[in-house]
């Protein structure tokens, strides 16, 4: 049986997309990233995790490639939150040291361009990357209202002036989520995550829309933007109107639970184009 190997990070998604890929029948293995990767993936069935600092870089593709993998998907963020605060908890190997030297010595030095030396490196070693969105087709966001009351025309205006700042400030890295209220910026996302950005703006006032939409030129190999249920029962307790996700680009998580809590919570779900 092919094996897919998985580089699980933060968050909901590695757990997601390694059972989906288990709901295929397919063989997985899972890298995951201590400190960050949630510890409910031990108990996905018939899957193989192994525990790595972040900086054994030259460990992980060991055990990836003894594994097996053919096929590699990168899922989930690794905390720059906790590197900034202790720098020692990276223990970087010789060949994450390697990698770190060649991207100082380049001009791209943000998230995408380490994820694409990652890429590249595990490529190196014969292990296609492919998009993490691979196996999760159905729960990419579709276009119009999911769930919750129908948009005013004030929310969707909040909503395209909120993919307009994605896109203007996604070209610097800068992050994939903005809080907007009657056509004034409130928040925009950048190191501190989705989370705190929705509770540092709702501080100005309710009835804000929050926006999450891929980057220009996002590689969608990784860091999809996703939200699930936890991120609209946050939205309804700090007072926002609606969650607007780009059309196609963004996952939606544990669907009908995300669903559930837009209508149960009375804040509109919604998809849209630039």
């Amino acid at each position: 049986m092919a094996v897919i190997g998985l580089i699980a990070g933060s968050g909901p998604l590695p757990l997601e997309v390694a059972t989906a890929v288990r709901e295929r029948g397919r063989g997985l293995s899972v890298a995951a990233i201590e400190d960050n990767a949630d510890p409910s993936l031990e108990g996905v069935s018939g899957a193989t995790v192994a525990w790595f600092n972040a900086g054994q870089l030259d460990a992980l593709i060991g055990f990836l490639r003894e594994a097996g993998a053919r096929e590699v998907l990168l899922a989930g963020a690794v905390s720059k939150r906790r590197i900034l605060r202790d720098p020692g908890a990276l223990r970087p190997d010789a060949r994450a040291l390697a990698l770190l030297a060649r991207l100082s010595s380049g001009r791209a030095r943000g998230d995408d361009a380490i994820l694409r030396a990652l890429a590249g490196e595990l490529e190196d070693e014969g292990m296609r990357v492919v998009e993490s969105t691979a196996y999760l087709e159905d729960r990419m966001t579709p276009e119009g209202r999911i769930a919750g009351p129908e948009p005013s025309p004030e929310v969707l205006a909040d909503a395209r002036l909120g993919l307009r700042v994605i896109e203007s400030l996604g070209a610097l890295d800068v992050g994939q989520a903005a809080l907007v209220h009657d056509g004034v910026v409130l928040a925009v996302e950048a190191v501190e995550g989705t989370d705190e950005t929705i509770r540092r703006g709702s501080r100005y006032g309710r009835g804000a829309v929050l926006v999450k939409a891929a980057k220009p030129g996002q590689d969608m190999r990784f860091d999809v933007p996703v939200i699930g249920p936890a991120t609209l029962e946050l939205a309804a307790e700090c007072g926002l109107a609606a969650v607007a996700l780009e059309a196609s680009r963004t996952l939606i998580l544990q669907r009908e639970r995300s669903r559930a809590a837009a209508e149960r919570e009375g804040v509109t779900l919604l998809g849209i184009r630039p």
